[in-house]
């Protein structure tokens, strides 16, 4: 008896193709998937330019002396928030600045954010125990799905202030 002669049972071409070809879709559908979520919502600030460029153009002295933290804005973009980079021997610390309160009464962020040419004041006693404090820039912008903020790159609009 030959055992290449022997009744085998098979797929058909026809499902073999069906199979091949739900497998490419599936494959496709995953790498598009995969693609997509690498692509972050493009948020978008005056009149359409990338948030992520008009944070090159974001501008501010901050100050820390004794307890009081001072933001002044010296560009041309406003700032919607801030937040604050505590560092110290035990690690960091991050702090939200965030928009409340109808004005500048008390210390608290301007809520509309701080605008160029204005200045924010407020006591922290908080940081008085950390080496530095790094004050990130937050901007608000415009995407798809409404208003968004975006954190500007610490490394290129933070602001470093050492304490000690």
């Amino acid at each position: 008896m030959d055992p290449y002669k022997m009744d085998k049972k098979a797929v058909s071409p026809v499902i073999a193709t069906v199979l091949l070809i739900s497998m490419v879709v599936v494959l496709a559908m995953i790498v598009i998937l995969w693609f997509t979520s690498l692509t972050g919502e493009a948020i978008t600030k005056f009149e359409g330019q990338n948030v992520e460029i008009i944070c090159n153009d974001v501008s501010f002295d901050a100050t820390y002396t004794g307890e009081v933290l001072s933001i002044l804005n010296t560009g041309s973009v406003p700032i919607y928030r801030v937040d604050i980079k505590a560092e110290g021997a035990g690690g960091f610390t991050t702090k939200q600045v965030i928009p409340i309160g109808e004005n500048n009464e008390g210390g608290k962020w301007p809520p509309k954010g701080l605008n160029p040419g204005k200045s924010f004041s407020v006591i922290e006693e908080d940081y008085l125990l950390s080496e530095k404090i790094t004050v990130i820039p937050i901007l608000l912008g415009e995407s798809s799905k409404g208003l968004k903020t975006f954190a500007c790159d610490e490394q290129g609009a933070g602001y470093q202030i050492n304490v000690l």
